[in-house]
């Protein structure tokens, strides 16, 4: 069952998903289990494999640093669903493999526990809890190839 984890506000910065005292290590694991803590103190607690985070506007802002990407990957989030995203933030995660999804008004859709299925190429997101269906844009072919791959370095290793 693939759960959400909704935090309904915008900017969420980079030194929430993972703070900075914790930036000494590229460790995914070690990462992962600070992973939002200023943020929820619960999280990586109650995170199972194949979460979701559903989040507001601008999410990732702030730093520009891979850390927060690694933290939430390391933590088996499965994508990040927001209404929009940092543009640094967004190009780390594809450039690292993880889904990121633009969806506006998400935390207004979705509850915290809501049971979730995500189609990321074909672009939609079932609310199995609520029984909705909401369609969003899709990443490119070139984006979803490079997450498919686990990141740009595993995509251009590939050639």
């Amino acid at each position: 069952m693939t759960k959400a984890h909704v935090y309904p506000r915008d900017h969420i910065n980079t030194d929430e998903i993972i703070p900075a005292r914790y930036l000494n290590t590229d460790d995914q694991a070690e990462l992962a289990s600070h992973c939002l803590e200023d943020l929820d103190a619960n999280f990586v607690r109650k995170v199972a494999p194949g979460d979701l985070i559903v989040a507001g506007e601008d999410f990732g802002c702030g730093s520009s640093r891979e850390h927060a990407v690694w933290a939430i990957r390391g933590a088996k989030v499965a994508a990040v669903i927001a209404d929009s995203f940092a543009r640094i933030f967004y190009r780390n995660a594809i450039n690292c493999g993880f889904l990121v999804v633009e969806l506006a008004k998400a935390a207004e859709k979705i509850s915290d526990g809501d049971e979730l299925e995500l189609d990321a190429a074909g672009g939609t997101l079932r609310n199995r809890t609520r029984g909705e269906t909401h369609a969003f844009t899709p990443l490119p072919d070139f984006a979803l190839k490079i997450i498919e791959a686990g990141g740009l370095l595993n995509t251009l290793g590939n050639q």
